[in-house]
């Protein structure tokens, strides 16, 4: 899948993608990204709940055994995520 530049933002130089409460990270030319599903919110709209998973970049209902967690703090959620990433990149080279 190709993406416009004005579509994504980098983080760690990678593409952070979101759309509405889910957010998709990596390199959609990889087998694995991360996906991030926001499932709830404080009175201030900030995120307080997400969901943490490591995807099949193909088919995102496919979920990595182990790679699946809970967090209250949205840069707790992506930094734990990242690492899931490029571990199961690294791994499966």
């Amino acid at each position: 899948m190709e993406l416009k530049k004005d579509q994504y933002v980098l983080y760690k130089k990678l593409p952070l993608i979101r759309d509405g409460d889910t957010i998709c990270y990596g390199d959609l030319n990889e087998k694995y990204i991360l996906t991030l599903n926001i499932l709830g919110k404080d009175d201030k709209e900030n995120p307080n709940m997400i969901m943490v998973q490591i995807c099949h970049a193909n088919d995102r209902n496919k979920i990595v055994k182990g790679k699946q967690a809970f967090k209250k703090d949205l840069y707790e959620a992506l930094d734990l995520g990242g690492i899931w990433l490029e571990q199961v990149i690294k791994d499966n080279k």
